[in-house]
């Protein structure tokens, strides 16, 4: 075997890259989840006051979504994706010094406002460096690792919680991005042209059918809202990450304090969850490009994102119906598994219509669905609150989400931006 065959392709590499990217991602989203019900008896919050905790993250995410994406396809996602992990680096460490409700929400805003752009960037990444036949799994790779670093999670920062108290983990994640970035710096290029070390014959396989073309030039904004794909997309997306949402937000206290699960058998329950979560996006981009083969670019991205979403609000209503624990962690471990089977299709059709305005496009669609989490967030302390019941607002999220399925029937990805030369 020559060293050749033995050499992993550059753009895989580049995938390793994203993927550590949305492992540091989750990690740092979900570990304010992780620690919730510790911060809400320290720091004396209600769960709509917690609400408001989760929601600050979520809002400033959505407003920040939009400008990070349209930079990313201005100037390139490295010098965007380091701005993002160093900012959002520091906001994860401040996180455990807040002393109360008022400062522990405009440090999460903050927090939000530097992690937004990570998608449309990644995706921006990936629709310049694989080829359309490979989109799917590259796109499935990038949501592992958000998976990977939700499962990874609560093993890491509940024993730190509890050996050192709710503040320290916030230190030990937010300290991991720097590797990241330095990683970032060294090595990532915005473009295989730009590497002189990769084979003549990688680029050429890139350039033949990636999304991204070098003789189209951006699409003015106003241009991009008329795409009759584009607000369906983003509706069905504000659907989607309702389910998102709850599994990396409210869940952990729903275990917690909706069911009466201990804070260790909490954190295998959700690690377990993820677990599953890995799975379905492996076996998502899978089926995914089966079924592009098999149905075309329409009805195979189409079925995908149904099945995905509708299974999972099935599975929550069963969650929530169910009297017995088993069958409800059984059911939700089912729901994060369908959804990380259909939610990466979202992406690719961001790709499909957007081509060199995909960061543009990807953060629209990424805008809508963290105003989702925002709503999610605040409605589902609320309803606690008012009823001392956690089953009812998992009720309306399986009602949004089962809205978002159907919603999937008006998403055309054939329906392209136009070509500007």
């Amino acid at each position: 075997m020559t060293n050749d065959q033995l050499t992993i392709p550059y753009r895989f590499r580049v995938l390793v890259l994203l993927c550590g990217l949305t492992t540091l991602t989750y990690m740092d989203r979900i570990c304010v989840s992780i620690v919730g019900v510790r911060i809400k008896a320290a720091l004396h919050l209600s769960n709509e006051q917690f609400g408001w905790v989760l929601a600050a993250f979520a809002l400033a995410y959505a407003l920040f979504e939009i400008p990070s994406g349209m930079l990313g396809d201005r100037i390139g996602p490295k010098r965007v994706f380091i701005r993002i992990v160093l900012w959002w680096s520091l906001f994860t460490a401040l996180t455990g010094v807040a002393g109360g409700l008022v400062s522990l929400v405009v440090i999460r805003f903050l927090f939000g406002m530097g992690e937004s752009g990570t998608y449309p960037n990644a995706i921006l990444t990936v629709s310049r460096w694989f080829p359309l036949h490979e989109t799917g799994k590259a796109l499935s790779w990038v949501g592992i690792g958000s998976q990977i670093g939700a499962a990874l999670a609560p093993l890491i920062i509940v024993p730190i919680a509890v050996a050192y108290g709710w503040r320290a983990p916030f230190f030990v994640i937010g300290a991991i991005g720097l590797v990241w970035v330095a990683a970032c710096w060294a090595w990532f290029h915005d473009f295989p042209a730009q590497v002189k070390a990769m084979p003549p014959a990688e680029k050429e396989l890139i350039a033949a059918s990636c999304r991204h073309k070098d003789t189209q030039h951006q699409v003015p904004f106003k241009l991009i809202f008329r795409n009759r794909t584009l607000w369906p997309l983003m509706l069905m997306y504000f659907c989607c990450q309702w389910a998102n949402y709850f599994f990396i937000a409210w869940m952990p206290v729903y275990l917690q304090e909706g069911r009466g699960f201990t804070e260790n058998a909490m954190k295998q329950i959700a690690s377990t969850l993820f677990v599953a979560g890995i799975a379905g996006f492996i076996a998502g981009g899978a089926a995914g490009d089966w079924f592009l083969k098999l149905q075309g670019l329409k009805m195979g991205r189409r079925l995908t994102g149904m099945i995905g979403l509708g299974g999972c609000g099935l599975l929550l209503f069963i969650a929530a119906l169910s009297a017995s624990n088993t069958v409800t962690v059984c059911c939700l471990i089912g729901a994060n598994f369908s959804f990380s089977f259909g939610v990466m299709v979202s992406y690719a059709v961001c790709a499909d219509i957007g081509r060199n305005n995909t960061g543009t496009v990807t953060g629209a669609m990424n805008f809508f669905g963290q105003m989702g989490a925002f709503f999610l967030a605040i409605i589902f302390g609320r309803i606690v609150q008012v009823t001392h019941n956690f089953e009812y607002p998992l009720y309306v999220v399986a009602a949004v989400l089962f809205t978002g399925c159907l919603l999937w029937l008006a998403i055309n990805p054939e329906k392209q931006l136009p070509e500007i030369s």
